[in-house]
């Protein structure tokens, strides 16, 4: 991934808010018909500082597991993204040399995969899953609402992967290129949008690194 040393986050723990805020990661493999994406929703089980490990699970029919021992993958985790209008900047109004582009932020995770066909594993994996994503429910569905012989069967047809991770990268793409005041211009437009567009303006709003002067702001501002 390109990466710029201005869009870098500060450290592991920016890393690992994205990957636990959103969890759903693309998942590429290469094998025999080469490569291919999965989505998996992960657990981020990481110590401050330390990579840390993902905690997932696919179908028993999905063949990413059987290829599991020790291959080399890597999980993407897509933070919020959006669009950047020209038109925010207040630079624009003085220059006009102003193009749009595009805002995000993203975590590469590297590591290794195994599977694990445990079924304790599975059931403490699955309860942990469904405890935290229903924690903001009014009322929380649990797995033991379902009967026991039905979460048996259920857990039959999943197998759990590991990923060991060996190598974080994150892109904060937050244009920290820009002045100050077009960064506050593109955050003021974000605001106005929905959905992830006003997710990647708080994340703005509490910059991880400084904008640099205006004097070498380019031109062109590429993904």
């Amino acid at each position: 991934m390109y990466l710029p040393a201005h869009f870098e986050p500060p450290d592991t723990g920016a890393l690992h808010a994205l990957m636990r805020e959103h969890p759903l990661a693309a998942l590429v493999t290469s094998g025999a018909d080469g490569l291919t994406a999965d989505h998996v929703p992960f657990e981020l089980d990481g110590a401050a500082g330390a990579p840390g490990r993902l905690l997932g699970h696919v179908a028993r029919a999905n063949p990413l597991w059987r290829q599991a021992s020790g291959t080399p993958v890597l999980a993407i985790f897509s933070g919020p993204q959006a669009y950047i209008s020209p038109s925010w900047y207040p630079s624009k109004a003085l220059t006009h040399k102003v193009v749009p582009t595009w805002n995000y932020a993203v975590v590469h995770a590297h590591g290794r995969l195994r599977a694990v066909d445990d079924t304790p594993w599975l059931q403490a994996l699955v309860q942990r899953l469904t405890r935290h994503h229903e924690a903001a429910q009014t009322v929380p569905w649990a797995v033991s609402d379902a009967p026991e012989d039905y979460v048996q069967q259920m857990l039959r047809a999943i197998v759990g992967i590991e990923i060991e991770i060996t190598r974080l990268v994150g892109k904060f793409k937050l244009s920290q290129n820009r002045s100050e005041a077009d960064r506050r211009g593109v955050a003021a437009g974000l605001r106005d949008g929905q959905g992830s567009a006003r997710e990647l303006a708080a994340t703005m709003d509490a910059p991880l690194t400084p904008a640099i002067t205006p004097a070498i702001t380019p031109p062109i501002d590429p993904p």
